[in-house]
């Protein structure tokens, strides 16, 4: 993984997310569970609050506190919180990576009493041309990949839906925190071409593709942009959801 790459073209979260969850939360305290490299760390600082960051990957790690990010690092539900209380606990596109009754119960040990959970995730959205331009190329040039772009669900379709389901059962299961509740933001955002091929590579279904393979399917993915006159908007909805400690 190219961590300056990720940091680089990874989209940050809706600032009306980023305001919703800290007036909800009982003070500032925040921590972030998979914090990666920092995005939406740099949210929650920059909004004033006092942020520290759990994150396993080394590298992800160094590269936030590069940015100003207090990171320590360890799996979250191995992390040893050392009697330290958060009145928010957040995780950015990383929840899936977390035991969703193991993460849940250590959850409920650092969050104080009436503390806000909140874990959330992006759904792009690209025009059908710029996808189905990454599908075609994807499904010829790596003919045994474990994953069918094509497949690929659309916003309509809850693609995070039954994950967010594990992550409620999770939190019920735990038996510390009030009801599960849901959100969604919807948002659009313009990109070029080259912005969109430097974003590429950082998503799953790509890091592990051949170096040469990979060019070849950015190459037809930007050629199906300049069709379009270099440029295109993608939808994004980031849905989240969230529970009190009670």
């Amino acid at each position: 993984m190219d961590v300056e790459r990720y940091d680089r073209t990874r989209p940050a979260y809706p600032p009306e997310l980023v305001g919703q969850l800290i007036a909800a939360a009982p003070g500032r305290e925040t921590l972030d569970v998979g914090a990666g490299t920092g995005i939406e760390a740099r949210q929650f600082q920059a909004s004033g609050c006092h942020v520290l960051g759990v994150e396993p990957d080394q590298r992800m790690a160094e590269f936030a506190r590069r940015s100003g990010i207090d990171v320590e690092v360890a799996k979250f539900e191995d992390w040893e919180p050392a009697g330290r209380r958060f009145d928010l606990l957040v995780s950015g596109q990383a929840w899936h990576w977390v035991d969703p009754v193991a993460g849940a119960v250590k959850a409920a040990e650092v969050l104080r009493p009436a503390g806000l959970f909140a874990a959330f995730w992006h759904v792009p959205e690209p025009p059908e041309e710029v996808a189905d331009a990454l599908a075609d190329a994807y499904g010829r040039l790596v003919p045994d990949a474990p994953i069918d772009l094509k497949s690929v669900p659309k916003q309509s379709s809850d693609p995070y839906g039954p994950l967010i389901v594990k992550v409620a059962d999770g939190l019920r299961e735990a038996g510390a925190f009030g009801e599960p509740e849901r959100s969604r933001h919807d948002w659009d955002r313009v990109y070029t071409r080259d912005e969109w091929l430097d974003q590429l590579p950082t998503f799953g279904s790509l890091t592990w593709v051949e170096s040469t393979v990979r060019q070849e399917i950015l190459a037809e993915v930007g050629a199906a942009i300049d069709r379009m006159g270099g440029r295109f908007t993608t939808r994004y909805a980031t849905v989240a959801i969230t529970a009190v400690r009670r």
